[in-house]
């Protein structure tokens, strides 16, 4: 089922290059960048709540009084905190090299390497382990004061000790989420349903193109823990499948805590499963928006940025410009 965004709560992209390019140039003239304190952003139009997974500013500087920036800078008031800001806010040490790009090491190098890795690892391990709790909760009341919430961290700890699994639940509840994201897989969906709901919490899973494959289904996961839930990545399904989003949304609705929305061409396109600027790909994002509203749905969507950004442009214009796509189909 491809080709179908011009259905409802689609627009023209003349109309949406109109709208969004005036939001970016308004971003310039925002308060923040004169050195007053700014409004408070509110991404939720029409009671549906926009937010972004803060992975779509990866080509910029991303801490986290960065990532704050943007949000207000694009009037974003939640989003999907990656775990490696929060943990680098935290104090984190260091993580494992990555071998030199281009360059063959000899057995002696890659033993070497190997095993400062593993140092690199287990010393983290240490430190998620004896970490306090203050650095997330100065982290928390920093993006609650800018009008921010937190409502997921990808953690992403499947493979991770027991114990430090229980650490990310912790630290994410801290933050004020509601759960931690993992991708979708058997051996996760099995494993840290218990830790959700050790913690009264949820486990949340993002799937890539795995839909695609013969035989997937989404329930198969879902059953092992009415603590898991789905972080259904709309763009990468219908990348894959080339079907309706939407056949999955309203089916599943009480098991998707979040969707992540991106613009992609479909399975049989031509180019097919590739990421569009938006407006421009097949992906029914107005579809999916306008159905979650209709039926008051409490999901939340996330813009996950994707596209190659243009050379005048950069990922925050890019969000600005998603961010008012959204609005002009909602509000």
């Amino acid at each position: 089922m491809e080709n179908q965004n011009n259905s409802s709560g689609s627009f023209s992209r003349r109309k949406f290059l109109g709208t969004t390019t005036a939001a970016v140039a308004a971003v310039s003239l925002t308060p923040f960048n004169f050195g007053f304190a700014p409004a408070k952003p509110n991404s939720k139009f029409g009671g549906v709540q926009i937010g972004a997974i803060t992975y779509s500013w990866r080509s910029m500087p991303s801490t986290a009084e960065d990532i704050i920036k943007y949000c207000i800078e694009a009037g974003i008031s939640s989003v999907e905190l990656m775990g490696n800001v929060a943990e680098a806010y935290a104090g984190i040490p260091e993580g494992p090299a990555r071998p030199p790009r281009g360059v063959e090491l000899n057995d002696d190098e890659q033993k070497k390497l190997q095993k400062a890795r593993e140092e690199a690892i287990e010393k983290q391990k240490q430190w998620r382990l004896s970490v306090s709790m203050d650095k997330y909760k100065a982290l928390r009341k920093m993006f609650n004061k800018a009008g921010i919430d937190i409502h997921i961290v990808k953690f992403a700890p499947a493979n991770w000790s027991d114990d430090e699994i229980d650490y990310a639940f912790k630290a994410a509840k801290v933050l004020g989420a509601k759960g931690i994201t993992n991708e979708i897989g058997e051996d996760a969906c099995k494993r840290l349903g218990k830790f959700a709901d050790k913690h009264n919490m949820y486990a949340i899973y993002h799937n890539h193109l795995q839909p695609g494959e013969p035989g997937f289904s989404f329930d198969k996961f879902l059953a092992y823990s009415p603590k898991n839930m789905l972080n259904f990545d709309a763009g990468h399904y219908f990348g894959a499948t080339g079907n309706h989003p939407n056949e999955v949304i309203e089916r599943l609705h009480d098991r998707i805590f979040s969707i992540h929305l991106k613009d992609k061409t479909g399975k049989n396109a031509n180019p097919a499963n590739t990421n569009m600027p938006w407006g421009q790909g097949d992906t029914p994002i107005g579809d999916m928006l306008k159905l979650v509203q209709k039926n008051k749905w409490p999901i939340y969507f996330d813009i996950e940025l994707e596209y190659p950004v243009p050379d005048d442009s950069d990922a925050q214009k890019e969000v600005t410009k998603c961010v008012q796509y959204c609005k002009n189909i909602l509000a």
